[in-house]
């Protein structure tokens, strides 16, 4: 047992010296505490302490956490490019700040024989590369102590299985399709989207885009053949041509976490009325590309809480007193500490107050300093979405204050004498007097 808690600091001092410092640990409590407390206990004293799953994503190389079984695999051989075979299990674990998945190789693999679902477990392990959403498993053993868990198995976003599954869901958001290359060279398309269901909000991506064509962000719908990606943070989905997309009448209701539960790791939807707003500050991309980032500060009347909007979602109007809607904001230590909730791509932030009603709206790509606009030459909206400035486009979604959200855009054919029409006019509102 005594090997077990050494592998944590086997970088640090010899095994003679950890059974040493184990035995005088012992010795020093009067017999009061068993090997595996006072091996703890000097792990500890080593700075190398037992950590939640939600702090998992620190920089330590080494990781050594409690967490409850919530489903497993069983062993599987597979062949290694040397032609070797090899072994390898999973557990999906939790507490109560998330869940991981823990990776077992070889003859770790066959642990899992002996592991029920539900039993507690002590594990060591360590991120494979730059992955964050695993453990691979360098010791473990059965741990009598309590474990509160919140996920457990049935729940639509828990269990290991890949197999397709119907979901009745809200759509939150999506963003316009994109087109991408497969691996034999070939094109086709693809849409990052955002639902929500009673179990909190989830990803989905859908390969064959065209299933939620004329799907306004808002619909309640019903998902059939939603395939899991088990690989991914937190709860994710995609659909391809095999799945189908219905509205429904269904009533979902997406909860919201108090703001006094967010926790400094994992996404979460909140709500609260705007206490403090600074104003938007651009600045330039990694890749070069202009952008924007604002602080604010939201209160649920018990709890305050910072936020940092990124991207479009800066430039939209707002004011102290405002109601806002967050779905799926990342959390994270604040920089000048406490925790702050950032909300950028794949998240969706809404006022939900605003007037929110369907059009259908033609117009030319303007880039501006507040974002992209639409403009026909006599009105001008914001648009969510990515467009080539120039652009013709004819879209149909739903305006919500001053921004159309596409449910779909397409290339506008107009003729000269209508494009002229619409670039004097356009003039016309550029040169008239400001007063």
């Amino acid at each position: 047992m005594v090997l077990f808690h050494y592998a944590l600091v086997d970088d640090l001092i010899s095994k003679e010296e950890f059974e040493r410092r184990v035995e005088e640990k012992i010795e020093e409590c009067g017999d009061l505490l068993d090997e595996p407390t006072a091996a703890m206990l000097v792990v500890g004293a080593l700075g190398r302490q037992h950590v939640k799953i939600r702090a998992l994503s620190g920089k330590s190389s080494l990781f050594c956490f409690f967490a409850r079984v919530i489903d497993k695999t069983e062993p599987k051989e597979f062949d290694r490019k040397d032609g070797e075979k090899g072994w390898v299990a999973t557990l999906l674990v939790g507490d109560e700040t998330g869940t991981t998945r823990v990776v077992l190789w070889d003859e770790r693999a066959g642990a899992v024989l002996e592991i029920a679902i539900g039993d507690v477990l002590e594990v060591i392990g360590r991120h494979p590369g730059k992955s964050m959403h695993e453990i691979y498993a360098l010791a473990l053993r059965k741990a009598t102590c309590e474990i509160t868990c919140t996920a457990t198995v049935g729940m639509s976003g828990t269990g290991l299985s890949s197999e397709p599954v119907d979901l009745e869901a809200i759509l939150i958001g999506a963003e316009m399709p994109r087109s991408f290359t497969r691996r034999d060279g070939t094109t086709g398309e693809m849409r990052e989207c955002l639902i929500g269901d009673a179990e909190g909000t989830a990803r989905l991506v859908a390969w064959a885009p065209d299933h939620l064509m004329g799907i306004p962000p808002g619909s309640t719908v019903h998902i059939h053949g939603a395939k899991p990606d088990r690989r991914a943070e937190g709860r994710a989905y995609s659909i391809d041509e095999t799945s189908t997309v219905n509205l429904s009448d269904s009533t979902v209701t997406i909860p919201f976490t108090p703001l006094g539960s967010v926790a400094d790791a994992g996404q979460y939807s909140v709500t609260g009325e705007v206490k403090a707003a600074q104003e938007p500050r651009a600045f330039t991309t990694k890749s070069g590309n202009p952008s924007w980032v604002r602080n604010i500060r939201i209160s649920d009347g018990t709890e305050e809480l910072a936020v940092v909007l990124w991207g479009e979602l800066a430039l939209q109007p707002l004011r102290s007193g405002d109601r806002v809607e967050i779905y799926h904001g990342s959390a994270r230590a604040g920089r000048f500490g406490g925790i702050e909730l950032g909300v950028g791509r794949g998240s969706v932030f809404r006022l939900p107050q605003e007037a929110r009603r369907e059009i259908t709206f033609t117009g030319t790509i303007i880039p501006g300093n507040g974002g992209t606009f639409i403009d026909n030459g006599t009105e001008r909206y914001l648009i969510t979405g990515e467009y080539q400035p120039g652009a013709e486009i004819a879209v149909t979604g739903v305006l919500a204050g001053s921004r159309i959200i596409p449910a779909t855009a397409v290339p506008a054919g107009k003729t000269p004498k209508e494009l002229a029409g619409r670039l004097a006019a356009l003039i016309a509102r550029i040169d008239a007097p400001r007063t």
